[in-house]
């Protein structure tokens, strides 16, 4: 027997180049790892003849890459579905009153806890999350993700006006709290550090400058922000920035619009702003329930493909309704359907899979099974639930069950009854 080796026998789905059509999808197939990394995959038998180790077996499920999702707010777990008008009545009357109670160390790790189990129960493996303005949040969700070696992005939310006083900071101190927190955690294990301006509504100019500082000093940091989510987003901010013409010219000329850069919604950005995105390879997460839930608008997927904008999909927990992956593309579906661009199930999962991997510049640690990346991934049933399992049945009789159709169905109808397992760092981490 092989030492460390795990054979896993399923349906292997998974992206194998850096494009949502070129998919390998292996109906009785093998995922072998050793330790928390993958081996190689392929048809079972002849792994199972290379491989003399026990079998785990999920051969009438698939074996997926786990998800990705690159806009969340940790802090914001329990007040999903509190009744939000409009974005920043939403973030005045529950997001900041929620995040002044994660000053409390002890709050904190326990709500880290229960980030974290909601990920796994919904099959997400890996996430850019926003924490608090205190040190102690961010804190407690890299030491909850450590325990389990999950790859986390995290940062600190820097805001230093137009928010409650308690979650202030100044340029100075939100800067010397981010530095410290980069020290410690960047790259400590599997973690990596996301410099966090919440927005410019809440960022100065001063503190702005603090991050294109911070990110120069620190250059495979991240930075998330927010950019043109709503149009009274839009107005406040080129109030607040009156020598700029566009919202995006506030980030560009604090030096943040990079290739490490993920903005979060981009709904209402000019063709000038969309080429600039474009022109330095930044990031647009597209955070569908959330846009809905908010009513802030419909995001071109479409045009956004055309020019080449790298776009990934996002929950955006708690504006965001839902820690589903299968939910968040279902909403990105009829959101796209409504900007008459039908989004297929191909393009849908590689946004949240390979996709984003890429566009994180991690393709080698997350997001597919090459050999080398860290083994994270979900097993998945995709007739869970007796409506699905009817979808099924009438696909087979007509010899239609293949594998778009049962990523389309998981797309449309899936939820967290689907996610059967979890994997992080080759460990089942759901139970």
């Amino acid at each position: 027997m092989q030492e460390n080796i795990q054979l896993f026998r399923g349906g292997i789905f998974y992206f194998s180049n850096n494009d949502p059509h070129s998919f390998r999808f292996i109906q009785d197939g093998a995922l072998v790892i050793k330790g928390h990394k993958i081996v190689e995959t392929g048809p079972f038998s002849p792994l199972k003849i290379k491989y003399d180790v026990p079998v785990v077996d999920y051969k009438d499920y698939l074996i997926m890459p786990g998800f990705i999702d690159s806009h969340i707010h940790f802090p914001q777990l329990s007040i999903i579905g509190s009744y939000g008008k409009h974005l920043l009545d939403w973030l005045s009357n529950y997001t900041f009153p929620e995040e002044s109670a994660f000053s409390s160390a002890e709050y904190s790790k326990q709500m880290a806890k229960q980030f974290i189990h909601h990920l796994l129960k919904n099959g997400t493996t890996s996430c850019m999350a926003y924490t608090t303005v205190y040190p102690n949040s961010t804190d407690a969700l890299f030491e909850a993700a450590s325990a389990i070696s999950m790859n986390m992005i995290a940062g600190k939310v820097m805001m230093d006006r137009e928010a409650p006083d308690i979650l202030r900071d100044t340029p100075l101190i939100g800067e010397e709290q981010s530095r410290h927190l980069i020290e410690k955690w960047h790259h400590n294990g599997r973690n990596r550090y996301v410099i966090t301006p919440r927005f410019a509504v809440t960022s100065s100019r001063e503190q702005l400058r603090t991050v294109g500082k911070l990110h120069h000093d620190f250059p495979d940091t991240y930075i998330q922000t927010h950019l043109s989510e709503s149009q009274q987003e839009i107005s406040t901010v080129l109030e607040l920035f009156p020598e700029c013409k566009s919202y995006l010219e506030v980030y560009d000329k604090a030096g943040i619009v990079t290739d490490r850069t993920v903005f979060g919604h981009c709904i209402h950005l000019s063709d000038k702003e969309r080429q600039r995105i474009k022109s330095c390879d930044s990031i647009i997460a597209h955070c569908p329930t959330s846009n809905l839930f908010l009513g802030s608008g419909l995001y071109p997927m479409e045009s956004s493909n055309e020019l080449g904008i790298q776009t990934v999909l996002a929950t955006d927990i708690g504006a965001g309704t839902s820690f589903s992956m299968f939910k968040t593309m279902d909403e990105a579906y009829k959101v796209q359907q409504l900007n008459n661009y039908s989004l297929n199930a191909f393009e849908a999962f590689y946004k949240c899979t390979k996709g984003a991997a890429v566009a994180l510049k991690l393709e080698d640690e997350i997001g597919s099974f090459d050999s080398g990346c860290y083994a994270d991934f979900i097993v998945v049933d995709p007739a869970a639930t007796e409506l699905q399992q009817l979808r099924k049945d009438d696909l087979l009789k007509s010899g239609k069950w293949n594998i778009e159709n049962q990523l389309f169905g998981l797309m449309i109808q899936g939820d967290e009854r689907n996610i059967l397992h979890t994997y992080i760092s080759g460990k089942r981490c759901d139970n």
